[in-house]
């Protein structure tokens, strides 16, 4: 089994590797999203990710809440609550006014996950973006009265600016609960703002980092090469505009090269070297069936050597900030 990293000092201790919920509902239904969620645990994963948000865009989601309420069943079925960690997130848009971190809203929206999770409590319960309306000390407050309640057990933060999850962690200090974790952008091709921005808030304060687009929306795969791949999923027209070029090449050209060193998939060496990376917890990756989970959890049981990450690195250096 992948050894267990604690995610910050929140006394939850994770697999390498966190599955994606995004999918579920959405691109993988019931039956295939429990599968997936089988071939996760059996692969030596304890770590699910997930938000209310998911999958309001898609036509006919209206308020989100699709992919906890898979989870939640699935979690029920299965009688797995014991066996695995709950991530999920609130502050997204999710229409008729509800969204940001209000306390009244946020305590209102963790009885909505809960009912929906089937759970009376939530591991890990994310700000999923900043609501710079507020102060950061407002949220953080109806997180206090969330965990003195029992009902969730950690916090963590995402898409936050530096100055502001600074300021979070600083009021902490005071009394208040901590962001235990980050999750931010982050994979081999975006790597700059991560690594200029939120790398040395992340290992100064010894909060964990949970990645998202771990592999790039699949572009990491290896899977689109060419405008004529871009047809292979609902994902490939954003994957054309932003990767398909000079530099995403070159990173797939090192993806090829060390996963051939390595009988691995591109996939794999992809999120391997995130796994390694400084300041990182375990990347996010989300899968539609469970051969492409398998094959995610195989790369928590693969070690780069210094060389292969020199070379993943070098088409697209970290700029100096």
């Amino acid at each position: 089994m992948a050894t267990h990293r604690e995610l910050g000092r929140s006394g939850l201790h994770i697999a390498p590797l966190v599955l994606g919920g995004n999918v579920f509902g959405w691109t993988a239904d019931e039956p295939t999203s429990f599968a997936v969620l089988d071939a996760f645990v059996a692969g030596g994963g304890n770590a699910i990710d997930t938000a209310d948000v998911y999958s309001a865009w898609v036509p006919g989601h209206q308020g989100g809440g699709q992919s906890e309420t898979v989870i939640g069943k699935w979690l029920k079925q299965r009688g797995r609550r014991d066996d695995v960690l709950i991530f999920t997130k609130v502050g997204m848009d999710l229409g008729d006014g509800k969204q940001g971190l209000s306390k009244t809203y946020i305590k209102q929206a963790v009885e909505a996950s809960l009912q929906r999770l089937q759970t009376d409590y939530i591991d890990l319960y994310q700000s999923h973006k900043d609501d710079e309306s507020l102060p950061v000390t407002e949220p953080l407050e109806a997180y206090a009265e969330l965990i003195k309640e029992g009902k969730i057990r950690a916090i963590g933060a995402s898409n936050f600016k530096p100055e502001r999850l600074q300021a979070a962690l600083d009021a902490a200090q005071q009394g208040l609960p901590r962001y235990e974790s980050l999750q931010p952008e982050y994979n081999l091709y975006d790597r700059e703002t991560f690594e200029k921005d939120d790398l040395g808030i992340v290992q100064a304060s010894g909060i964990g980092v949970i990645p998202y687009f771990g592999l790039a929306a699949g572009f990491l795969t290896g899977k689109y090469r060419s405008e004529a791949d871009l047809q292979k999923s609902q994902r490939g027209a954003g994957i054309g505009k932003k990767y398909l070029n000079d530099k995403g090449f070159q990173i797939l050209k090192a993806l090829d090269a060390v996963a051939d060193r390595h009988s691995a998939t591109p996939a794999q060496v992809a999120l391997a070297w995130l796994m390694q990376a400084p300041g990182i917890t375990a990347p996010i990756a989300s899968g539609t069936s469970p051969g492409q989970v398998q094959e995610l959890t195989e790369a928590m049981y693969l070690q780069l050597t210094a060389a292969d990450v020199a070379e993943l690195q070098a088409p697209a250096p970290a700029k100096a900030a």
